[in-house]
């Protein structure tokens, strides 16, 4: 554990731990593209390297639904130490924004290798914890009694493409100002990856609601993949 607040919120105390997740990973292993130059590290030797880490704010709409639990996060450093990417690998939805907006503020100071400074790749795990006193609901139910109040994320606008031949199936995580914040795409290549990104673009979303309130969930989607957007997007990438 790294970190430990205390927030107190009327008759209760909220705290924060930050914590580092384990992996089996090692650190010189490569990763696939696009970030084939960056080195993975362990979760260990990324906390010797952090300069800067403002701890997430929990959301309000968590606290009075008694939602906690971990999300686990895979962290791009760039070459400057700045987070050039934060992907959610686990976790709810509402915490999952709110751990990404932290995550993406944090400051590290960048491998030193053979060849210069050097960013990295990491993984972290940020724990939501509630102390009620009196309240006798696992994280699980109180979860599931929440995720019954509440109306899905929309798609709004799906502009007419040309007929696809094929689908990619995505996991996006909207937020409540129905902002795609992140996504996580099922295995396909990068050509098909590129032309569903593009027409993600176009689409727009209302975000998820508790009551009359907007909130962060997650959607799944089949996003349509056209032989043209997917010829658009070879060409692109061969032009790079």
């Amino acid at each position: 554990m790294i970190k430990v607040r205390l927030y107190y919120h009327g008759p209760f105390v909220l705290t924060l731990a930050v914590l580092w997740a384990g992996g089996r990973v090692c650190a010189q292993e490569l990763v696939s593209l696009p970030n084939a130059s960056l080195a993975i590290i362990a979760p260990k030797q990324a906390t010797g390297l952090i300069l800067a880490q403002a701890a997430p704010e929990y959301p309000a709409v968590a606290k009075v639904n008694y939602l906690q639990g971990h999300v686990q996060l895979e962290l791009t450093v760039n070459g400057k130490g700045e987070v050039a990417d934060a992907h959610v690998l686990a976790g709810d939805a509402i915490l999952a924004v709110a751990a990404l907006k932290a995550a993406r503020g944090w400051n590290y100071q960048p491998l030193t290798t053979a060849s210069g400074r050097s960013g990295f790749i990491t993984r972290v795990k940020i724990k939501f914890t509630l102390n009620y006193h009196g309240i006798n609901l696992t994280p699980r139910q109180a979860e599931l009694d929440f995720l019954r109040q509440v109306k899905p994320p929309q798609v709004v606008q799906h502009p007419e493409d040309a007929p696809s031949e094929d689908v990619v199936h995505m996991r996006l995580l909207v937020n409540d100002q129905g902002q795609v914040v992140d996504k996580e795409i099922s295995h396909t290549g990068q050509a098909q990856f590129a032309a569903a990104r593009e027409i993600l673009r176009r689409w727009t979303f209302h975000p998820a609601q508790w009551g009359s309130l907007p909130i962060a969930a997650y959607l799944d989607v089949d996003v349509p993949v056209s032989a043209s957007s997917l010829a658009r997007a070879v060409a692109e990438s061969g032009s790079r």
